[in-house]
């Protein structure tokens, strides 16, 4: 801070004692304003404007008194904003019906856009402005009782820290800090432009409403870039948008620094730029951003800077398509002739027009002209409008503040005993205005503007927010112009604040007039979920296919649906459809096969049974025990169509009968096997001397073992039907796709392979018996043909185990059916295709002689 705001700070705080204990006269040293304009009158309404932008080095030495030092790199833009407050005391001064017993006058200083001078420029205004005056005049209220400013947040929160002690009201038209709407630490603050809350809410609302996920973020080293994006990070919590890089602009404007802050913007995936800094912060930006050459990149500007026609001068088509929030503009009738006929004739001898209008126009005043200076002379006569379009967007707020002091001023006027607004109702000062008394008028006043919009503060000393949403749009010649293609207004509610008439934007930055894309990822389209990459914010992720059984119908989902129960996705997994029923039928190809393979060969085995028995009396057929060979043929023709309970929709009966009637007649089947095959081996046997053992294997003792058998695998049917029998089930979903399989489940695991088993167990019994009687010498030995039966048996239901368990849905049914089929095809086949061949083919060889030839 500047020694000399320090300094008469303190005068401030101690004179007035002095004066009261000593009776002295007050002679203050030099304060002299050099940026200043003056207009007296009744009341003097202060003005803080930064209308240049670089100010004087401080002075550090506190040994003698420091020249006043020049501001430098004047900003049109701000002087047209005290322009238009002085426009506006005059307007007040003019209206017959506002103050018209009482003449405003104006006291504008020149901020030069620092703390220090601001506040140096701040307590002249309020401690006087002529530099000797009495001891009595040195106890009374400030010359200027009110202050319209400042512009800059940081300076406004360094103005109500010490002014506020003093009760002295503030109304700023563009410091848009949150934090200044703290009424606790700045009770005397109020301001007519709204708080940056609300332009946080709408930055947030407009890159949600453009999908643009994936942003970066510049801001200044001061209040209003730290404030701003503190609320804009705040609104975006638990929003799509992420921020990718938040960049700060040094306030010494160290190129390397800046020059850092461009590479991370011009390397980054963000193609959106939310920028939360004033006009000098985004001037030094952006004029490096042109000289790097950035391109592909969407802009968006706060109210700072974002009516700034200073950048489109130099930026040609760089900021082209730059969305932004300004202020609510509004045209005030007569302003804008007024500020385009400008000239320093009125105020020649005011040296801050002189350094403004020779800044501006690069002419000089004076005689210097004449003696070899470069810069020509000023005629006052140059055309402002030259410079620049003026948008009224911050002007109309310096035109609302000054009506609302006022206004304010008319109330205190209009006070009527009893009824004012201060302690016990009494009324307040007018001559002189008292600052603390002026403050609870600004606070309480409610007016409407000539232009027609009612104006009020509320608690925290704020206006209504109101935002106009303005695109760069290239207008004639090339000159940029501002096109409100929005509106962001807090007065119409909920869900109508915001507007954004996307058919008016033009979008610059090299995207062929498409909207810009700002995404760390890809949408992930409907089938897929989105999966976070690792160590990176939620915006990053990638796209996983949704699981077997689930669905994602939207674009972007977090998460996959699980289907409900009898419907699966369908091919792109975005929705759920019905399932398709599915059981071994007989109108699959594969059921009407096996039907027709089980019809087949319950058919062969009645024929070989009916060849059996007319040829019963042939010595073949009687040598080969007729009567199990009539009994084998029943159970085989039994196990072909027992194939059949297998084909068709599983139903409680059908599952249990099916199983059963499989298990018992191959047991059947197979005890007759072993029968015969015993038969052989001990008929051999019985032939050596002293053999008797044909008696203990004569028909009796071999019904009784086909009995035993049987009843063995009987009863465990009988337990697996009473404990746990197979019963219809579903099965859905996994590798059966968007199938419903409806087959019959097994029940007990332990019944079901005891069953099997024990088939198992006879026919391992039967082979080795046969394999054992293989080569007994004569022509009616059938155990070779039993053996070649067996291992054809034993193959097939080794291989089905596997097979079985391997299968899905109604392939597990059909490879059962195939088990069984194809076994008892093997039984049929290798122990009576021979006999038959005999019998029917070359009945000459079915003779006893024959037979008994070995």
């Amino acid at each position: 801070m500047a020694a000399d705001a320090w300094l008469w700070m303190l005068m401030l705080l101690v004179y007035p004692v002095w004066v009261h204990y000593l009776g002295l006269s007050c002679t203050l040293q030099s304060r002299s304003v050099p940026g200043s304009l003056y207009k007296d009158g009744d009341v003097i309404i202060g003005g803080l404007f930064p209308v240049h932008t670089q100010a004087p080095e401080p002075n550090q030495i506190f040994t003698q008194r420091a020249a006043a030092g020049r501001c430098q790199s004047v900003e049109l833009r701000s002087y047209r904003w005290l322009q238009t407050m002085i426009f506006t005391v005059e307007e007040i001064n003019r209206d017959p019906a506002l103050l018209p017993n009482l003449t405003l006058g104006y006291l504008a200083v020149d901020t030069c856009l620092s703390e220090g001078s601001t506040l140096n420029a701040a307590l002249s205004l309020v401690t006087g402005k002529e530099e000797v005056v009495s001891g009595e005049e040195c106890t009374r209220a400030p010359t200027v009782p009110v202050i319209i400013g400042d512009a800059r947040s940081s300076a406004s929160i360094v103005l109500a820290d010490t002014l506020g002690v003093f009760g002295i009201p503030m109304v700023s038209y563009f410091a848009s800090c949150a934090c200044l709407s703290d009424r606790t630490k700045y009770p005397t603050f109020m301001r007519t432009v709204p708080s940056d809350a609300f332009q946080a809410k709408a930055i947030a609302r407009l890159l949600r409403l453009m999908e643009w996920s994936w942003v970066g973020v510049v801001y200044g080293d001061d209040a209003y870039g730290k404030s701003g994006v503190q609320l804009l990070v705040q609104e975006l919590q638990g929003s799509s948008v992420c921020v990718d890089y938040m960049e700060v602009i040094p306030k010494s404007h160290a190129q390397s620094r800046i020059n850092r802050i461009v590479q991370r913007i011009q390397s980054s995936s963000a193609h959106v730029v939310v920028t939360f800094a004033i006009s000098p912060d985004i001037e030094v930006l952006l004029r490096e951003a042109v000289r790097q050459n950035v391109t592909h990149k969407q802009w968006i500007a706060t109210e700072a800077w974002s009516t700034s026609s200073y950048y489109s001068a130099w930026s040609g088509l760089f900021l082209v398509g730059t969305l932004g929030f300004a202020l609510q503009r509004v045209d005030i009738q007569g302003l804008s002739s007024y500020l385009t006929s400008l000239s320093p004739e009125e105020h020649l001898k005011e040296q801050l027009v002189q350094n403004v209008w020779e800044e501006v126009f690069g002419c000089r005043f004076g005689e210097e002209t004449q003696s070899g200076s470069p810069r020509p002379q000023c005629t006052g006569f140059e055309k402002v409008e030259e410079q620049g379009d003026a948008y009224f967007d911050v002007m109309y707020n310096v035109y609302k503040a000054v009506y609302a002091i006022a206004n304010a001023i008319q109330d205190m006027l209009d006070c009527q005993p009893g009824k004012g607004l201060l302690e016990n109702g009494e009324c307040p000062d007018i001559k002189p205005v008292r600052p603390n008394q002026l403050l609870h008028y600004i606070k309480a006043v409610q007016f409407t503007t000539p232009v027609g919009e009612p104006v009020h503060f509320d608690q925290n000393g704020d206006p209504t927010a109101s935002y106009d949403i303005i695109n760069w749009h290239t207008g004639s010649e090339n000159k940029t112009e501002f096109v409100k293609v929005g509106q962001f207004d807090t007065a119409r509610g909920p869900g109508e604040d915001f507007q954004l008439d996307l058919s008016k934007v033009f979008w610059g930055g090299g995207w062929d007039h498409k909207v810009p894309v700002s995404v760390c990822s890809e949408s992930c389209p409907p089938g897929t979920r989105k999966a976070v990459q690792k160590g990176k914010p939620i915006c990053c992720f990638d796209c996983i296919h949704c699981a077997a059984g689930e669905i994602s119908n939207t674009t972007d989902s977090t998460e996959c649906i699980k289907c409900p129960k009898r419907f699966w996705p369908n091919t792109g997994q975005t929705e759920c459809i019905p399932m398709t029923v599915e059981f071994l039928s007989f109108q699959d190809n594969m059921g009407i096969i096996l039907a027709v393979l089980s019809v087949a060969g319950a058919a062969l085995t009645g024929t070989v049974f009916a060849a059996f028995f007319r040829h019963r009396d042939t010595p073949l057929v009687r040598a080969n025990n007729s009567e199990l060979s009539f009994l084998l043929l029943l159970s085989l023709k039994l196990c072909f169509l027992c194939a059949l309970a297998f084909i068709g929709r599983p139903a409680p009966w059908s599952c249990m009968l099916r199983h059963t009637l499989f298990g018992i007649s191959f047991v059947v089947c197979l005890a007759c096997v072993l029968s015969k095959t015993v038969v052989v081996l001990v008929a051999f046997r019985a032939t050596l001397p002293g053999s008797n053992l044909m008696k203990y294997f004569g028909p009796l003792q071999q019904r009784a073992g086909i009995f035993f058998c049987t009843m063995v695998q009987v009863g465990i049917c009988v337990l697996w039907l009473a404990l746990a029998p197979p019963l219809p089930t579903e099965t859905a979903g996994g590798e059966l796709g968007a199938r419903v399989v409806e087959l019959c489940a097994v029940g007990s695991v332990v019944g079901f392979s005891l069953v099997l088993g024990y088939i198992g167990l006879l026919a391992a019994v039967c082979f080795l018996l046969a394999f054992f009687a293989r080569k007994l010498p004569d022509n009616f030995n059938e155990a070779k043909f039993i053996t070649f039966s067996m291992l054809i048996f034993c193959a097939v239901w080794i291989a089905f185990v596997p097979a079985y368990v391997s299968s899905p849905g109604k392939y597990t049914v059909a490879v059962e059916v195939f088990a069984i089929l194809a076994s008892s095809y093997g039984l049929l086949l290798c122990i009576f295709a021979p006999k038959c061949y005999i019998i029917l083919l070359r009945p000459e060889r079915n003779t006893k002689k024959n037979m008994m030839a070995k």
